[in-house]
């Protein structure tokens, strides 16, 4: 397997109630891209310490995912 996707903290820090609903749609497209991406690299083994950390990561990544979806739902109020 190759090397989990990285993504910066900058990312985890996203100020989601300063960013405009067009910036929001963005982030969660690019969200999807990486977690469609890192699905490609789950490892086989799903007793292993490596599938532990790509699980971590994917849920990182579907956490945000979650937040912009409810700034985006929030917007919509």
């Amino acid at each position: 397997m190759g090397e989990l996707i990285s993504f910066s903290r900058e990312e985890e820090e996203l100020d989601l109630d300063r960013m405009s609903r067009e910036e929001l749609e963005a982030a969660r497209r690019e969200l999807r891209e990486k977690i469609a991406a890192l699905d490609e690299q789950e490892p086989e083994d799903m007793e292993s310490e490596e599938y532990e950390l790509w699980a971590d990561q994917h849920e990182a990544l579907e956490d945000m995912e979650d937040e912009l979806l409810d700034r985006l739902d929030a917007l919509e109020d």
